[in-house]
């Protein structure tokens, strides 16, 4: 006998269903209080129009309401035109998002070629919404929105959508004219970067008083995990997925520009993929200038000053200037010297910035000069 698999929902907020137009999804209520054994029930039918007084009387009857899992794309499509405001927005498609990166981290589920692709569609489908959310924004913007959104306690998940939506405000920048398809890529590449940790223990990623030598050569084996994850088998994906190249995103992004980065010290822009030297420094960034749950992160002209200086050196400068024109911050006259140590690495979740810093500052504040002295520090 073929067991058929039970379809799967997922839950939807009242606040962001729109009324007094064609609804482009079904909804439907959990009718059993047992927990395994989900009864859903379809109360409303896509295509119709709800009334606001159906939406507050569904409220009244039922805590939540749920979407079928294969309608989910439809109704991010739908959130996306809404009157909803982007940081709403925005929140729903990183559910969205985590929902996809857990169902390819997760541990307890045997990881198959099957159920890679699924979740590989599912994320095009998120960035695309992603694309559409963003493209009135710019990185200051951009970082903004961020801080608005929730925060979860596994740092790759965060992390991953993070660096997906600053691709794909990177490449707009680098290239205005940019296709769907290229920054739909841009984007994927930045979400699924990190791939290759679905072979990294745990207590590894999640460990930010530091690693010892072997736990940091098993993290430095992930560009080559997820490569070989993407490739082996061949995921039967989207038509508009080129894997080749999401492949040398996920397998080059620890690569320095100047050769000295892993796993194969490739160098320059002749070697590194344009993707992935656009996910580096989106990765780079976000470890930086992100608020974790146990770090402490720098301001925004200390994180500048820093990347400046590995500009030519870990990321492409060329990019990078342009990236840099784009941010705005406000500018201090300050005599600091900011050395981040040469073991910094994107893909460790720090408590403390591997930094030595000898600070020494005359603030130029509405004409006046303030002067702030600080003993030498180190951190990490």
């Amino acid at each position: 006998m073929v067991m058929t698999k039970r379809p799967s929902f997922f839950s939807i907020r009242y606040d962001l269903i729109e009324t007094e137009k064609p609804l482009p999804f079904d909804l439907y209520v959990n009718s059993s209080v047992i927990t395994g054994k989900e009864k859903f029930v379809k109360i409303f039918s896509s295509g119709g129009v709800l009334k606001k007084d159906e939406v507050e009387s569904f409220h009244k009857k039922y805590v939540l309401l749920f979407v079928p899992e294969d309608q989910r794309k439809l109704y991010l499509k739908s959130l996306v035109k809404s009157k909803a405001d982007d940081v709403q927005k925005a929140e729903v498609i990183k559910e969205s998002a985590l929902e996809y990166l857990h169902n390819i981290f997760d541990k307890e589920k045997e990881f198959s070629t099957e159920l890679l692709a699924k979740n590989i569609n599912a994320c095009r489908d998120v960035v695309e919404s992603m694309m559409d959310v963003l493209e009135d924004h710019n990185i200051d913007s951009l970082r903004g929105l961020l801080g608005n959104l929730s925060f979860h306690d596994f740092y790759t998940y965060d992390h991953s959508i993070n660096v997906s939506m600053y691709c794909i405000q990177i490449y707009r920048l680098i290239n205005p004219g940019a296709s769907r398809k290229e920054l739909m890529h841009a984007g994927l590449g930045g979400l699924l970067h990190d791939l290759g940790k679905i072979k990294i223990p745990t207590q590894i990623l999640n460990k930010p008083e530091g690693l010892s030598k072997e736990e940091y050569e098993m993290m430095k084996a992930h560009p080559d995990y997820g490569l070989g994850l993407l490739l082996n088998g061949l995921p039967d994906v989207h038509e508009d997925i080129d894997l080749k190249i999401i492949a040398r995103v996920i397998h080059e992004h620890h690569e320095n520009f100047d050769g000295s980065g892993y796993p194969r010290r490739l160098k320059g822009k002749e070697e590194i993929h344009l993707f992935a030297r656009v996910c580096t420094i989106a990765d780079f960034f976000d470890a930086i200038t992100t608020k974790r749950s146990y770090n402490e992160v720098l301001t925004l002209q200390d994180a500048m000053t820093i990347m400046k200086k590995s500009s030519g050196a870990k990321i492409d400068p060329e990019i990078f200037e342009t990236f840099h024109r784009q941010v705005r911050y406000v500018k201090t006259e300050m005599r600091r010297e900011l050395i981040l140590s040469d073991s910094f690495d994107p893909a460790l979740p720090y408590a403390k910035l591997p930094i030595t810093e000898v600070e020494r500052s005359e603030q130029v504040n509405f004409g006046k000069v303030k002067v702030v002295e600080t003993k030498k520090k180190k951190q990490g």
